[in-house]
């Protein structure tokens, strides 16, 4: 069997994966990737090194799992505002791109499919999981990229860390312009990216309530946008819950 096939995993099987290693504390670091073998490494601890020794690691790679504390009520809630600045990077692994400084590795990962947000707050751990070609395609960021980089995708350019072999690099600059048009879109009920994000701390940790038609639009785009499958546990039996 090829070691490298895609397995097809649903939204399910990759919530019970992700409870289990965060429930048995086998969380490393906040940037971790799931492999097509049901295993979740860490990518600083455990997937540059194998990279050094086995490259075809990132043909493995179909999701990317973003752990951390949820220091607001909003960002569990609303766990994608919070990690928006990993979407432009990881469709650019995924279409052929890598990062000037390496964030996700000296390779593209070209079998990426989940975007996976973990968080604990107040006693409860929640899993968000979305589609990444979705997201890119609902976030314009297709379209974006090109606006950016120019029609002809795949460029080749020398990395300044890659003397021999030739590697399509973004730039940091590349990257900051990438990020801004994604953020001032105006998706989120006529709002910007950070803008939607204050409204929703304001209404959940300022606890200004007049705030809740505004809130219920931005969740409402926000369903639209990410469409996110969606589990919460409770951290004393692991049983889900409703929220």
């Amino acid at each position: 069997m090829d070691e490298y096939r895609i397995v097809e995993l649903d939204e399910y099987r990759i919530v019970e994966l992700v409870k289990e290693w965060y429930r048995k504390g086998q969380v490393e670091s906040p940037i971790n990737f799931l492999l097509n073998n049901n295993t979740i490494i860490s990518y600083h601890d455990s997937y540059e090194p194998i990279y050094g020794q086995n490259p075809s690691i990132s043909k493995r790679v179909i999701g990317y799992v973003y752990e951390n504390d949820a220091l607001y009520l909003c960002i569990f809630r609303f766990p994608v505002f919070i990690a928006g600045s990993n979407f432009p990077l990881l469709y650019l692994y995924k279409i052929g791109y890598v990062y000037q400084s390496k964030w996700y590795g000296s390779a593209p990962l070209p079998n990426l499919k989940y975007s996976i947000m973990a968080n604990e707050y107040s006693g409860r751990f929640a899993i968000e999981i979305v589609d990444l070609d979705m997201v890119a395609n609902n976030l314009n960021l297709p379209k974006i990229v090109v606006s950016v980089l120019g029609p002809k995708l795949l460029r080749k350019n020398v990395g300044e860390r890659d003397k021999i072999e030739e590697v399509n690099v973004v730039t940091y600059e590349e990257r900051d312009k990438i990020e801004e048009q994604m953020f001032t879109q105006k998706l989120f009920a006529g709002y910007t990216w950070y803008d939607a994000y204050h409204v929703l701390y304001d209404y959940f940790d300022n606890d200004e309530r007049e705030l809740s038609k505004e809130v219920l639009k931005i969740s409402r785009d926000y369903e639209r946008v990410f469409r996110p499958y969606r589990a919460v546990y409770d951290m004393k039996t692991w049983e889900l819950v409703v929220i």
